[in-house]
Parts: C-alpha cells; sequence; structure tokens
C-alpha cells in the first residue's frame, strides 16, 4: 500500500482547522476579525475547509478606519460575495463622533491606535465571547508572547502574564462573565507558509500584494502611499516607485517596500533573502516605541 507522507503545510492547516472547530464547539458567539490581508484571507480559506458545505458558524467583522487601500476594500466586498457569508463593518469615523474621540495630530498622525475603541464596542454590540484573528508569532515579539486562545478581561485588557498552557493543543476557553478570547489558529505560522500555502491553494489576494507602479511619499526611508490621509510636510519626498505592500493595514502607518515581484513565486524568492518580519519593516505604528505593540494589546488592541 503506497504510504502517504504529510507535509509541513498539512500539519500547519491541520492545526489550524483543529483550533477552528475548537472554537465553533467551545464558544456561543463567535466571530472571525477580517481585514482583507492575506492571513486573514488565509483564514477564510482555512475556515472553508473546517465547516464547508455548511455555512461559517461566525461572521466575519471588518473594523474599517476609513483610510484603508481601496484595493482591500474591493478585495473584501468581491471575495465576501463569492463566499455567500455575513459581513460586518464597523467603522472608526463612527467611534470618533460617538465617544468624542481626538485623533492624532502632526506629521505621522493615524487612526490605526483608535481601532481598539471600535473593536471594543463592537464586541459589546454583538456580544462577542471570541474574536478569531490571523496574527502569527513571528511578526512581533509581543504576539511572540500569546497563546493561541488569549483571555482578555471585561475591559478587554490583556495581560502577559496571565496565560494559560496550552499542552498537547488542548485549549481551555471557559471565561467569565464580561471576558473575551482572542484565537489565532495560525500563530505558529511564519510569513512564509502562508505564502507557500496560497501558492498551494492558488488562492487570489488583493493586487497591492505585487510589485506595482504608486506615487509614494519618502518619509524617514519608508515609503507611504501617496493619498488624501497622509499629513505631508516640507521634507516629504514624493515620487513614483514600484512598490508592493508586505501587511495590509492603515494607509497612514503602512510602507510599502521596493520590488520587482509580480507572482507569487516571485515574492516567495524575495522571502527567502529578507531577514525582518513585515511589521518590523513595514508599520510605522510598530516603531513609536519598543513596547508600542505590547501597549495597544494591553489595551485591548488584536
Amino acid at each position: 500500500m503506497e504510504k502517504y507522507f504529510l507535509s509541513y503545510l498539512d500539519i500547519l492547516e491541520a492545526e489550524a482547522i483543529h483550533i477552528l472547530r475548537e472554537v465553533a464547539g467551545q464558544f456561543e458567539r463567535p466571530a472571525l476579525l477580517f481585514s482583507g490581508g492575506k492571513d486573514s484571507i488565509t483564514l477564510v480559506r482555512l475556515a472553508e475547509k473546517a465547516f464547508r458545505p455548511g455555512k461559517f458558524p461566525f461572521p466575519l467583522v471588518h473594523i474599517d478606519t476609513g483610510h484603508n487601500f481601496p484595493e482591500v476594500l474591493q478585495y473584501r466586498n468581491k471575495l465576501v460575495s463569492k463566499l455567500g457569508e455575513r459581513l460586518i463593518v464597523r467603522n472608526v469615523e463612527d467611534t470618533i463622533k460617538k465617544r468624542g474621540l481626538k485623533e492624532s495630530k502632526g506629521k505621522n498622525a493615524s487612526r490605526n491606535a483608535l481601532q481598539t475603541y471600535t473593536l471594543l464596542d463592537t464586541i459589546e454590540e454583538f456580544k462577542f465571547d471570541v474574536c478569531i484573528g490571523g496574527a502569527r508569532r513571528d511578526e512581533e515579539k509581543a504576539r511572540a508572547k500569546e497563546r493561541v486562545f488569549s483571555i482578555r478581561d471585561e475591559f478587554g485588557q490583556w495581560n502577559p502574564k496571565l496565560q494559560r498552557p496550552e499542552l498537547w493543543s488542548i485549549y481551555n476557553g471557559r471565561i467569565n462573565y464580561g471576558e473575551n478570547v482572542r484565537v489565532f489558529p495560525i500563530s505558529n505560522w511564519t510569513e512564509f507558509d502562508v505564502w507557500n500555502y496560497i501558492k498551494r491553494e492558488n488562492i487570489q489576494l488583493p493586487e497591492i500584494y505585487f510589485a506595482h507602479g504608486r506615487n509614494c511619499v519618502v518619509r524617514d526611508g519608508q515609503l507611504l502611499a501617496l493619498s488624501e490621509y497622509i499629513n505631508l510636510s516640507d521634507d516629504d519626498i514624493i515620487t513614483n516607485k514600484k512598490v508592493r505592500f508586505r501587511t495590509v493595514g492603515d494607509m497612514t502607518c503602512t510602507a510599502g517596500v521596493e520590488s520587482n515581484a509580480g507572482t507569487i513565486d516571485d515574492v516567495i524568492n524575495e522571502l527567502k533573502l529578507s531577514r525582518t518580519s513585515e511589521r518590523g519593516e513595514t508599520r510605522l505604528d510598530d516603531k513609536t516605541s519598543e513596547a508600542a505593540m505590547e501597549d495597544r494589546k494591553k489595551a485591548g488592541y488584536f
């Protein structure tokens, strides 16, 4: 009898599907946070494998800063229409008005941090007891501290010193009233793993992930996409560059990298030479301090 050996992608996929099914089995009101980025798109494919031909046991939830890449929003709408699943969109703009929040000012002003308020309000509105996300341990050191099932208190806050053991792939989702869990099914994957899975599954991605000509603002050595949301300063340089984006986020804090990678294979070959994570290289919001991500997570950021 012919033997079948699991590839490392098969193993990662099986682990992620197991985690998604654990979420469906342990929680009453789950949600999948969907940004339109490669990691959340990968989660959608995994959810299809975990639950088809049935419907997903959770809606897709997008927290929209209002400063998103238009290509990503177009992709989001097209994908949700194809899936036939429920999409919930909540806007940071509405939260700013409702709560009377003050937006940051100056050269590097961004709404990115204000997403936390909108996310927590959305969790409260729909009484979600768990939110699934595409964060990975290799992205950033604060995320490397986090378990697959990450407990948040009644205020949405995370305490890195209060983590539950996850021996033998046993996940404890028991929570008290008001608490919430964040679950990361692809926590053990790397950026390289994600791209190889995308290749294997022939998953379509937003165009910004591949090299394209774009007007950019050169700021502090970073290439920000020129948009109406960028506060230009006298020392900014505007130029047209061939870039791609390694990660998807608010346009005000997500930088591109110069690249000629126009296909998935080209991107994979580029990654073989990379020595930095996608967030470490291109996310300005992670560079405000050494503990920027951890501080945001403690406050309720995903």
